[in-house]
């Protein structure tokens, strides 16, 4: 299915681009055609970023230094990309803050941090995209990452869930609002991807690693193929009906955490065998 022209042309502005999943997705998105633009505030990074990508994966990678909660940078920088290329196609809302705390140990600029770049940056260059392609008369999509606890909630990263699901929401309600004018709406939400940021806020200890890992009934973390892979289906014409979904790639680790028994699993079989004694017993 993955075809060397799945994305042929196709014009990819991915935010926080440089490193990590954003990265990882681009370098896919170069493989199957398609030329990218790749933003964060770390110009120096892009442009290192860019190079070894073209080197590696060939194509086209555009750089644009940009701070997704200034919302003039954001037009600036979708203007830029529109006129280096002619046009956008797609935008994948990548950048991301994020960090465990007990809530009462907040500050209101820790949740701005937050909020700033995961619910504001998202909203500011869904907005100016959206703009363009409404004005030009020309569809487009957008492809949100966020994460499960969107829908669940998670104590110790409330910010971030927060700004999650706010941009939950505003995937499902554009993709009915927008629709009309051929832009499509969809989300992923990723469980478990180590990166070397993400993962040195989320699971700083060996203690948080392998904590975070027993929760995935697959009992592995994700690699970083599949979810590229996962989204280039997600943005690939042959989806053309897919509109207002998020897909989860956890492992099945939210409906783990979800089931009330599901920590079950744990127990020896010497347990299940004692149980079922004392529960044919209670029976009879």
């Amino acid at each position: 299915m993955f075809r060397s022209d799945l994305l042929k042309d196709k014009v990819i502005i991915i935010t926080g681009g440089g490193s990590g999943l954003g990265r990882s997705m681009g370098e896919r998105f170069l493989e199957l055609g398609a030329k990218l633009a790749i933003t964060s505030r770390n110009a120096e990074k892009l442009t290192n970023a860019a190079n070894e990508m073209m080197a590696e994966k060939g194509g086209e990678v555009f750089t644009v230094s940009c701070d997704v909660r200034d919302p003039e940078a954001v037009e600036q920088m979708i203007d830029s990309v529109w006129n280096h290329f002619g046009t956008v196609d797609i935008l994948v809302n990548n950048a991301a803050g994020n960090f465990i705390s007990p809530t009462e140990k907040l500050s209101h600029r820790a949740v701005d941090a937050v909020l700033g770049i995961v619910l504001h940056g998202t909203f500011y260059c869904t907005l100016a995209l959206g703009k363009k392609w409404i004005e030009a008369g020309r569809g487009g999509q957008c492809l949100n990452i966020v994460t499960t606890y969107a829908w669940t909630g998670s104590g110790f990263v409330v910010p971030s869930a927060a700004a999650k699901a706010g941009v939950l929401g505003m995937t499902r309600s554009l993709a009915v609002e927008w629709a009309r004018y051929g832009i499509r709406m969809n989300a992923i939400a990723p469980g478990p991807f180590p990166t070397q940021g993400a993962w040195e806020r989320l699971a700083p200890t060996p203690e948080l690693a392998e904590q975070a890992l027993n929760r995935v009934p697959l009992r592995r973390v994700g690699e970083h193929s599949e979810l590229a892979n996962l989204a280039a289906y997600m943005l690939a014409d042959e989806a053309g009906y897919i509109n207002g979904e998020c897909i989860t790639i956890d492992g099945g680790e939210w409906l783990y955490g979800a089931g009330q028994f599901s920590g079950l699993d744990r127990l020896p079989n010497e347990m299940w065998d004692m149980l079922s004694k004392m529960t044919k017993k209670s029976g009879s």
